[in-house]
């Protein structure tokens, strides 16, 4: 049985690509790089949206400091659409815009998939450059609907250099490349790979070991899109809505152009 046979595709005509940011566990920053990378493009001249697809831990209204705004809604061509929230000059929908802060979405597998379904096509997305999409961890429900359903312009992998979190990522990773699936990978991000304290900027620590994220570029065939560094402020800085560039670390800036840069070269989109 092939998977992508099986459920009508939503279509999304004015959207040129969508990319999805994965990983096999939580807490590898996987939020940070989707809200980062988003900006990073928007800050390019491309037109810009993110679809916070984590239902059950939704965490992309706080990281941009709009946790308590709440999308209206609009006609279109006869129909209601969802008017998405923007800001720093990214479109963005999330479950946590329709839910109460703290409470908790108790959906099994097909509600989950059909309110995810409804945030897609319901949305009024306008003419999209790059849609980037916020995986939550692991291979369920909600990637594989994604998959089925949406026509991918590829999957980027987000991994520490840490074992555990590799063996989690090539799960991830293999997910994708199945030929059931066959969503093109674009290639993987390798998030805390080295702390910087904020007083010795030219300083690396190596705390959760080296070389993981190319180690999985060699195992599947793919890029090291990017090495995002370990700094505490950029972490405070997100649970007060404010993105990297909201900040003055030069190193994070300058890391997650080179993200935005080099996906722009591969699927080869100019603004």
């Amino acid at each position: 049985m092939n998977p992508k046979k099986v459920f009508e595709k939503i279509e999304l005509p004015n959207v040129k690509n969508i990319i999805v940011i994965a990983s096999g566990k939580g807490g590898v920053g996987k939020s940070t790089v989707s809200a980062n990378l988003a900006v990073s493009l928007a800050r390019q001249g491309f037109k810009t949206a993110l679809v916070d697809a984590d239902l059950y831990g939704p965490s992309i209204p706080m990281m941009f400091g709009v946790q308590n705004e709440r999308p209206v809604g609009g006609m279109k061509d006869g129909k209601e659409v969802i008017i998405p929230i923007e800001k720093y000059g990214v479109k963005m929908v999330s479950i946590g815009f329709f839910i109460s802060a703290g409470q908790s979405l108790i959906w099994r597998g097909p509600m989950a998939s059909n309110g995810l379904t409804q945030l897609f096509r319901d949305t009024d997305w306008g003419e999209t450059d790059y849609m980037i999409v916020d995986f939550p961890p692991g291979t369920g429900d909600i990637q594989i609907t994604t998959v089925q359903k949406l026509n991918l312009s590829g999957a980027v992998i987000v991994t520490t250099p840490q074992e555990v979190a590799i063996s989690d990522a090539r799960k991830a990773a293999s997910m994708f490349i199945n030929p059931d699936l066959n969503v093109p990978l674009l290639g993987i991000v390798e998030n805390m790979s080295w702390f910087t304290p904020a007083n010795h900027p030219d300083e690396k620590y190596f705390i959760f070991g080296q070389g993981g994220g190319e180690k999985l570029t060699q195992e599947f065939n793919t890029k090291l899109l990017g090495q995002i560094p370990l700094i505490m402020e950029i972490g405070e800085g997100s649970d007060k809505g404010m993105t990297v560039y909201n900040q003055s670390n030069k190193s994070m800036i300058d890391a997650f152009d080179t993200l935005s840069q080099s996906i722009c070269e591969i699927l080869s989109v100019k603004a």
